[in-house]
């Protein structure tokens, strides 16, 4: 072996440990295992049914002249919708009114005539049967009267169906037809109307379930109060909690269930009609209970451990006895101490007896900041 050979193997044997002690820890999450008051519970599928929906249909013919609303806002219960031209309506009703003017005259005449006759009867200057006639006269005129002010209350009404309005107060959906189209009872709806706010989760519970959950509401450890969350679609957990304030009186012999109803504020309309949700029953007292995220639950043939970072970050590998899970959470009979913190991300860079960089988990605020810097 030459000098210069020498050399480098001297060097690369001296570096190679500095560079290994330079190495960085496996960077993971550690939460720790937290005491919670979590009452027992049951998840249902379940669908979001708004109070109010309807479609707005025209009453009237004519062309729509104008369309008021910003499609998906919030309209106000009067709100001015949609209009129609008013012009053939507004001639009806002057056309009626006239006719009405006149019937009131012509009535007028025949209550006079009736009136001068009574007085010639009653001064034997006139025969009964002329008094008869003028009686008679008057009766068809106050009919006549009476048919063309319902002609004229028919045109206003018509007139008044030129200005669609809200009848709720909830969001307004896409305008079906342009400003400049012919409309008619006929053409279907122009828009549909959604109260959001409350809004139901309907969902099916087995009879056994909701037996449970009802002896325990008589026992006074349940309540229907804000006894139900909601888990939406993309796993977030909606943050207002919902009162059951229906219960179904039969059971579908099919499924052996009940439909339950739960209501929901919803101000910000978050909540969307007819969107799939699970619906998370709370059905005792809450109890106080450890709990760590499911996401460092891990399972193998001898049932489930955890990853515990000590102190000096040091991970441990531990088996530990998970009582269930919900909302996220698994609730942690055995195996764990408060305070102690588990592995809940970055897993798979860990193994029992090694040194990792342990760090709290992330706000959303802290994770898009970090991204941007």
């Amino acid at each position: 072996m030459t000098r210069s050979s020498l050399f480098c193997v001297v060097a690369v044997m001296c570096v190679t440990p500095a560079f290994a002690q330079d190495a960085p820890l496996p960077a993971v999450t550690a939460e720790p295992a937290t005491i919670r008051e979590i009452g027992e519970t049951a998840t249902f599928n379940g669908r979001l049914v708004s109070d109010q929906t309807i479609n707005i249909i025209p009453r009237v013919s004519g062309t729509l002249m104008q369309v008021h609303f910003t499609e998906g806002v919030i309209v106000e219960q009067g709100d001015l919708l949609f209009t129609i031209e008013r012009d053939l309506y507004e001639a009806a009703v002057q056309e009626a009114e006239g006719n009405v003017k006149a019937a009131e005259a012509q009535r007028r005449l025949a209550q006079i005539e009736r009136d001068r006759q009574e007085r010639l009867v009653a001064s034997d200057t006139a025969a009964e049967a002329v008094l008869d006639r003028a009686e008679a006269s008057l009766g068809e005129a106050e009919g006549q009267l009476a048919m063309l002010q319902a002609t004229l209350d028919r045109a206003r009404i018509n007139l008044s169906y030129t200005e669609i309005t809200a009848p709720f107060s909830g969001t307004i959906g896409v305008a079906q037809l342009d400003e400049g189209a012919l409309l008619s009872p006929e053409v279907g709806p122009l828009a549909t109307l959604t109260s959001l706010d409350p809004i139901h989760a309907e969902f099916e519970v087995p009879t056994s379930i909701l037996r449970n959950f009802l002896d325990r509401v008589g026992a006074g450890n349940a309540q229907t109060a804000e006894a139900a969350t909601l888990t939406l679609a993309n796993g977030t957990q909606y943050e207002r909690a919902g009162d059951v304030d229906f219960i179904d009186t039969q059971v579908n012999q099919g499924t052996d269930s009940i439909l339950v109803r739960a209501r929901f504020d919803n101000p910000d309309n978050k909540l969307l009609h007819n969107e799939l949700v699970r619906v998370v029953l709370t059905s005792n007292t809450p109890d106080q209970v450890l709990t760590i995220p499911m996401s460092a639950v891990q399972r193998d043939l001898a049932g489930d451990f955890v990853f515990v970072v000590g102190d000096d970050d040091t991970v441990e590998r531990r088996r530990i006895t998970v009582a269930r899970n919900t909302q996220g959470l698994a609730i942690v009979d055995q195996g764990l101490d408060e305070g102690e913190r588990v592995v809940s991300q970055g897993i798979n860079k860990v193994r029992d007896g090694i040194k990792v960089d342990a760090a709290p988990p992330q706000s959303l605020e802290q994770s898009q900041d970090a991204q941007g810097g």
